[in-house]
């Protein structure tokens, strides 16, 4: 070892986003935040993912504050970390595409209001739906990492990889992120994987992985000893389980190797000690369910994430046929490939869920199709690596013709029509983008914040302000 060249193994800190996405429904409110992120600030990480993915809509929805607010004031609080958010290329941080200058000016505000790092990535892998992000990113002066979302399939082939990550370097990125968002990624493949991806390009490589399959530590092991740079993780209360590995325990496996991440284990511990209460509240109120801290191999049978995999249970809870789950797990893949072989990751993974279930459901393979099914078998996500299986995509949507160009190259502008639909609401200019992605749950929420400040009664509002959520 002691010949070897010193590497040290960057860290990327998820609790105060992907973790408690991943467990607790994003339900972490910023009031639970702010009193830890002093000491989080000194821990040296390479950054703290805060903000994106889910985060925005449940602020919003379910917690009655305003995301652009918790940005802020987290900004405020880490004055030697960078911050990280996750942001769904064209999509943004919804679940369909928006006009270029909508992108485009997410972008420069999240920047604005304290953004370093942004993780742009497409639930197909189309890189022509993350350009303008891209672009837009660099222009602002930010940090652009184009994420890959991993999956498997005859056309995810190492080649396929290097070619990617080639063409990523070419089209002006920082950096490389595996997104192993169903924890697919075992740990001799992510050593196939990092190395070919290091072939293909000179970018530093992170790797996000969740812990559902159960085999996250020991394939950010493989993956470290094979050349990437950085890895997410999680502080242990809210690690593993359909989260990250976490952090102490990464730190504790390279200590004294050529990877040593030099972070403290003892500010480590001061900081799992504030969040464990957490934790604990959150068992006892149900907004942790022990079910999703367990290991489930049938994600590496069925491709399934963890986030989908509740959605599967409550969609089926709801239409009282519970016994149907492993009928349609099985189903999963086959509408998987009808569809050309998406990822499964935010929006494709629900798409192809709730199909899965409607064709369960129904007894009849695509006998309702949803209007979202419809969009990915007529080109508006974007384009799949493999075809579309013909007569599912002819039953689906008839002679639609399909669409082949980058799908946001036929949405005219559409902020104009944004500002004026919700000016009556706004009180700072990042109002029309909380509006633009989410027009019904902004318009409730920029209600509530009215009634707020004249101080009306809210308590009806949700309640959700208090101290932990469900």
């Amino acid at each position: 070892m002691a010949d070897q060249v010193k590497k040290p193994v960057k860290i990327t800190e998820t609790i105060l986003r992907d973790a408690h996405q991943s467990l607790i429904a994003t339900r972490m409110p910023t009031e639970l935040m702010l009193p830890i992120v002093d000491k989080m600030d000194k821990v040296g990480y390479h950054s703290v993912e805060c903000w994106g993915g889910a985060t925005f809509d449940a602020c919003l929805r379910f917690l009655k504050e305003d995301p652009w607010d918790r940005l802020r004031k987290l900004r405020a609080g880490f004055k030697n970390t960078k911050l990280q958010m996750l942001f769904r290329g064209q999509n943004i941080l919804g679940y369909n595409h928006y006009a270029d200058d909508v992108v485009e000016y997410f972008v420069q505000k999240s920047v604005a209001n304290g953004i370093d790092i942004i993780r742009i990535f497409d639930c197909l892998n189309d890189l022509r739906n993350l350009k303008t992000a891209v672009d837009a990113t660099k222009k602002e002066g930010g940090h652009a990492q184009i994420a890959l979302s991993y999956t498997l399939g005859d056309a995810y082939t190492l080649e396929y990889w290097e070619k990617t990550a080639k063409q990523i370097e070419e089209m002006g990125a920082d950096s490389i992120c595996i997104k192993d968002m169903a924890g697919l990624l075992v740990p001799y493949k992510a050593t196939e994987l990092v190395t070919a991806l290091k072939a293909g390009s000179s970018l530093p490589i992170q790797l996000h992985t969740h812990y559902t399959s159960g085999v996250a530590s020991m394939t950010y092991l493989k993956a470290v000893e094979a050349g990437c740079d950085i890895i997410d993780c999680a502080m242990s209360p809210l690690a593993l389980g359909t989260s990250q590995p976490a952090t102490e325990v990464m730190v504790e496996t390279f200590r004294g190797t050529p990877y040593d991440s030099g972070l403290d284990q003892n500010l480590l511990a001061e900081i799992a000690e504030y969040f464990r209460p957490y934790r604990e509240e959150c068992l006892k109120n149900g907004l942790l369910n022990p079910k999703v801290l367990g290991v489930n191999i049938k994600t590496l049978m069925y491709q399934v994430p963890g986030g989908m995999l509740s959605n599967l249970v409550s969609q089926l809870k709801e239409a009282g046929a519970e016994d149907k789950f492993e009928a349609v797990l099985e189903e999963v893949p086959r509408v998987r490939k009808d569809f050309g072989e998406p990822p499964l990751v935010t929006p494709s993974s629900q798409i192809v869920g709730t199909q899965a279930v409607l064709n369960v459901l129904q007894g009849e393979r695509y006998k309702l199709v949803t209007k979202e099914s419809k969009k990915i078998l007529s080109g508006e996500f974007g384009q799949t690596i493999k075809p579309f299986n013909p007569e599912v995509q002819k039953k689906c949507i008839g002679d639609v013709k399909p669409i082949t160009c980058r799908p946001a190259d036929l949405i005219e502008p559409q902020l104009p029509k944004f500002k004026e639909e919700c000016k009556q609401w706004i009180q700072q200019d990042e109002d029309v983008l909380s509006y633009a992605l989410f027009p019904q749950v902004a318009t409730e929420f920029f209600k509530y914040r009215q009634a707020q400040q004249t101080g009306v009664d809210v308590t009806k509002a949700d309640a959700a302000t208090k101290s932990y959520p469900v």
